[in-house]
C-alpha cells in the first residue's frame, strides 16, 4: 500500500501544559517538549500533535485564543516553536499544531471592540450576535445549549447576545464574514510557512451555523443533529483550506476533530477535503466483540469509499483516561487492536504509561466544564495531570525540583513514571514500545481489507488481506486457545502461554 506519510501514522498527542515544564512555572512549555523529543522518537511514534500554545486568557487551558499567530510567553516563543519543529524533523518526527478557529477569547481584540461598539455595529458582525427575546431582550435568543453546560448565549447587557458553543469566555466566530475567513486563511498559511507538517482543526464541525438560528425541537438530546454542527457550509470551508494545504510541499495533513459516527466523519474525507477525521465513537464502544466488529466494518466502509482510512483515537485530553474507560487490561488490548487495524492511530500522552484517571479535589479543578455544570460534571482535568518522568521526589521530573505543577500530581505518581517503567518488561511502556516497533514490520502498509476469521464467542480475529499475521482479541468470559490462529505469539497485551486471557489481544504468525 502506498500513500502519504500520514495514511497509517501513529501520532502522539502532547498536551503541552502537562508534558514537560522547563522553567519551573508549573506549566509545560515548548522548551520542555523540545527536551523530551528524543523520548518520543525512541517510543516509535511518527508524529507529534501539540495542543495550543497561543496567547490566551487561560479560561479553557489555552483553547480561548487571544492571538492565533504567536506564542504565549509562559509557554515559549516563536523561536522555541521553530526549534521544536527543526529538532523533531532531525529525529524523523512530523509536527502537527492545533488551530482553534471556531472561537476566540473574550480578550481577543475583535471581541473587545465588539463589546464596546454597541448593538448593530460592524464590529459585532464577526460574531454570532442576536437580539434577546422578551420585552426587554433579557432572555437568550433561542434554546441552544453550551457543550460545557448552561445556555450557549451570553448577554452583552444592551439587548444583544453572543453565541458561545463552549465556555462563556469563548465567543464563536462567524466564518461567513470576509474578515474572519481571510484571517483564518492567514493563520493557516502562517503555521504552514513555519514548516509544520499538519493542522488539527479543533471543533471542526462547528464553523457554520444555520443563519436563521432555529430553536431545537422538544426532545432534542446531545448527539442529535443540530443546526450548528457539520453543516454543508462547513465542508466548503475545508475544501478551501485543503487547497491551501495541497499547495505546500511535503504532504501536509489536515485532520478534523469530529464527534460522531461514520456518517459524520466520512464527508470530511472526500478527495478534495481533509486527509483524516477523528473516529471518536470507539472511545465509548463497550468491550464486546460484536460491538467492535460491527463498528470497525462501518468505519472502514465509510472511509475507504473516499480512498481514506479510519483515524483511530485511543485517548485524548477531552475524555477520561483509557485505563479508566476500558480498565487497564482493556486499554492495552484496545491499543494493540487499533495498531493492527488499517488506518492511523492517535495516542494520548501518558497512556503509553497506563496512567489512571486522577480524582482531584474540588478546589484543584480548573476545567470550565466543572463550573458551567455547577459541579455535576467534574470535567477533564483528571486526564490532564502533569506527566511523571522520574520516580521522585515531586514533581517527578515534570519540572525542576521544588516547582509546583498547574494541576496536583497524586502521591506515588513516580511509580508510574517513565523511569519507573523503563526496565520493566511487563510495563505499559514496554508493551507500547514493542507494539510500535512491530507495527512497522507486520502491519503498516498491508491491505486495508480485513479477512475475518472464525472465533469463539466474545472474540474477534482478522488478517489484513488474505495472509500475514492474525490479530486475536478476547473480550469474552473465558480464556481462549490461541494456537489455532498461529504458530507463535509476536506480542500480547497480557501473558499468553497456551491461552489468551479475557480483555487481551495477541498478534500471531
Amino acid at each position: 500500500m502506498t500513500g502519504p506519510w500520514w495514511r497509517e501514522a501513529v501520532t502522539y498527542e502532547v498536551y503541552l501544559r502537562s508534558f514537560a515544564d522547563a522553567d519551573g512555572d508549573g506549566l509545560g512549555d515548548l522548551p520542555g517538549l523540545r527536551a523530551r523529543l528524543p523520548y518520543l522518537a525512541a517510543l516509535g511514534v511518527d508524529a507529534v500533535w501539540v495542543t495550543p500554545f497561543y496567547p490566551s486568557a487561560d479560561h479553557d487551558a489555552g483553547y480561548d485564543v487571544v492571538d492565533h499567530r504567536d506564542v504565549d510567553p509562559r509557554l515559549g516563543t516563536l523561536a522555541d516553536l521553530d526549534r521544536v519543529v527543526a529538532d523533531a524533523h532531525r529525529l524523523g518526527l512530523r509536527v502537527l499544531v492545533d488551530l482553534v478557529l471556531n472561537h476566540v477569547s473574550t480578550a481577543h481584540p475583535w471581541f473587545v471592540a465588539a463589546r464596546a461598539a454597541g448593538p448593530g455595529s460592524p464590529e459585532r458582525g464577526r460574531f454570532h450576535v442576536r437580539p434577546g427575546r422578551g420585552p426587554r431582550g433579557d432572555q437568550p435568543p433561542n434554546n441552544w445549549p453550551s457543550i460545557f453546560g448552561g445556555p450557549a448565549w451570553a448577554p452583552f447587557g444592551d439587548g444583544e447576545w453572543y453565541l458561545h458553543l463552549f465556555d462563556i469566555e469563548q465567543p464563536d466566530l462567524r466564518h461567513e464574514h470576509p474578515e474572519v475567513a481571510a484571517d483564518a486563511l492567514a493563520t493557516l498559511r502562517f503555521w504552514l510557512d513555519r514548516g509544520v507538517d499538519g493542522i488539527r482543526f479543533d471543533a471542526a464541525g462547528s464553523l457554520s451555523k444555520d443563519p436563521d438560528y432555529p430553536a431545537l425541537p422538544a426532545g432534542w438530546r446531545p448527539g442529535d443533529a443540530a443546526p450548528y454542527s457539520d453543516r454543508d457550509e462547513v465542508h466548503e470551508i475545508y475544501r478551501r483550506w485543503a487547497r491551501e494545504l495541497a499547495s505546500y510541499p511535503g504532504e501536509r495533513l489536515g485532520v478534523a476533530e469530529t464527534w460522531g459516527g461514520p456518517e459524520v466523519l466520512a464527508p470530511y474525507l472526500r478527495p478534495d477535503e481533509l486527509g483524516q477525521a477523528f473516529a471518536m465513537d470507539p472511545l465509548y464502544w463497550p468491550l464486546r466483540a460484536q460491538s467492535w466488529r460491527d463498528g470497525v466494518r462501518a468505519l472502514l466502509a465509510a472511509t475507504t469509499r473516499h480512498g481514506r482510512l479510519p483515524t483511530w483515537v485511543h485517548g485524548s485530553h477531552d475524555v477520561r483516561r483509557a485505563a479508566e474507560r476500558w480498565g487497564p487490561d482493556g486499554a492495552r488490548a484496545v491499543l494493540l487492536l487499533m495498531l493492527a487495524l488499517p488506518g492511523a492511530v492517535y495516542l494520548y500522552a501518558g497512556d503509553e504509561l497506563g496512567l489512571p484517571e486522577v480524582t482531584l479535589a474540588d478546589e484543584a479543578i480548573r476545567d470550565p466544564v466543572y463550573r458551567r455544570s455547577g459541579g455535576a460534571d467534574r470535567g477533564r482535568d483528571g486526564a490532564r495531570v502533569p506527566l511523571p518522568w522520574t520516580e521522585g521526589p515531586p514533581p517527578y521530573g515534570f519540572g525542576p525540583a521544588g516547582s509546583t505543577p498547574w494541576l496536583p500530581q497524586p502521591a506515588g505518581w513516580g511509580a508510574r513514571s517513565v523511569a519507573g517503567q523503563r526496565h520493566d518488561r511487563t510495563s505499559a511502556l514496554a508493551l507500547t514500545r514493542a507494539a510500535l516497533s512491530l507495527r512497522g514490520t507486520w502491519w503498516h502498509g498491508r491491505p486495508a481489507e480485513l479477512t475475518w476469521r472464525d472465533a469463539p464467542a466474545g472474540c474477534l480475529a482478522f488478517r489484513r488481506g488474505p495472509d500475514g499475521p492474525t490479530c486475536l482479541v478476547n473480550l469474552g468470559e473465558a480464556p481462549v486457545d490461541w494456537r489455532p490462529y498461529g504458530d507463535r505469539v509476536l506480542l500480547a497485551s497480557a501473558a499468553a502461554e497456551e491461552t489468551l486471557p479475557v480483555r487481551a489481544t495477541a498478534w500471531l504468525v
